[in-house]
């Protein structure tokens, strides 16, 4: 059997991949990643001190339980240099970033192809809700079995190359089920753990004040209805994002929401519900496997943000030579937002994606 290199957070999710891959015959080699964290290497000694050490312990004894060998790798400076950057740089123009994309595809996928490289395993594995499936000599990601945990919209990044190398024993599961086998394999603590629901670099899920900490100077602006008429000030066109309707400091006797940045101008346009009722969306830095299918008839579906649903659309336009795509959906949309991914599925398969502009 290949020897797999399997990235464990210390959640329930990677640490049942490894029981699963060790229950099928796999030998496992465990690494955890440091990317953003002070924690001081006295306390990585002594196993103890802020929740980052306790995830990462919680990793590696139970790679010690389970009988194979765990690392721990600091990744925290190319984290910094590529995800922590582009989440700054996108908030600082306007636009709302998506970090676990960029997270996935040049840290668990980068990095973590070339550790595998380094510790001799044939393969990559984690604990993500996703699938693989191939058609007409391509490798694809497939939609996970339970829905409600499909992570594919965060792996649109991923190349053929990455996907020939990982396997993800979670993909045909449902959350439940994974739940239970933690509590069959012994680990009852395990099985009750919450789901992490928070970008894993910004404290308390309080991404301004994450921004300020990393020298963002906000400046007072004002907000602004679709003529261009001032309704009143802000404190910053950066403690915004498309849809925000609570915490605008801003009455106007009737519901409003956030409907477009201007960075350049530092204004915030506030606009009513149906405002963000949109059905073209387009996009840029776009990826896709085979352009001949996806144009075959124009179908598919898309997603715009993690927990929409799935939609029906179809492609206006593939510009090759500037990697950007159009599409209109069947149904308006609400709140498409600059930043965000447009993630493209056809026949339960992702055959592509881009960054909405």
């Amino acid at each position: 059997m290949p020897r797999v290199l399997i990235a464990m957070s210390g959640g329930i999710d990677s640490s049942v991949a490894a029981m699963l891959l060790l229950e099928q015959g796999y030998e496992l080699v465990g690494v955890t990643f440091r990317t953003f964290d002070s924690i001081k290497e006295s306390c990585l000694a002594r196993e103890k001190g802020c929740c980052s050490v306790e995830s990462i312990m919680e990793a590696k004894h139970l790679a010690e339980q389970l009988g194979f060998e765990h690392h721990i790798l600091d990744y925290r400076q190319i984290f910094r240099d590529t995800v922590i950057r582009n989440f700054v740089d996108e908030y600082m123009h306007g636009r709302t970033p998506n970090p676990c994309v960029l997270c996935n595809s040049h840290i668990k996928w980068g990095e973590l192809l070339r550790a595998a490289d380094t510790y001799g395993c044939d393969m990559i594995a984690t604990g993500h809700y996703a699938r693989i499936a191939k058609r007409g000599g391509h490798t694809y990601l497939r939609n996970a079995v339970d829905t409600r945990k499909d992570q594919t919209y965060f792996l649109w990044m991923l190349t053929e190359q990455n996907l020939a190398r990982t396997i993800f024993p979670l993909g045909g599961l449902e959350k439940t089920e994974v739940r239970q086998m933690a509590a069959d394999y012994g680990f009852e603590r395990l099985s009750k753990k919450r789901d992490s629901q928070e970008i894993c670099f910004v404290p308390d899920n309080d991404y301004r004040s994450f921004l300020q900490s990393e020298g963002c100077e906000m400046c007072k602006g004002v907000f602004v209805d679709k003529e261009g008429k001032v309704l009143g000030f802000h404190e910053g066109y950066q403690n915004y994002t498309i849809g925000q309707r609570k915490g605008l400091g801003i009455a106007l006797g009737t519901p409003a929401y956030v409907t477009r940045i201007d960075a350049s101008d530092n204004k915030v346009v506030l606009g009513s519900h149906d405002d963000l009722l949109t059905s073209r969306v387009v996009a840029h830095d776009l990826r896709v496997r085979d352009e001949q299918w996806l144009m075959s008839d124009r179908s598919v579906k898309v997603r715009i943000r993690y927990r929409s649903p799935q939609v029906e659309a179809m492609i206006d336009e593939i510009d090759s030579e500037n990697h950007t795509i159009a599409i209109t959906t069947k149904e308006p949309v609400w709140g498409v937002t600059p930043g965000q991914s447009l993630v493209i599925y056809k026949d339960d398969l992702l055959v592509g994606g881009g960054v909405i502009g």
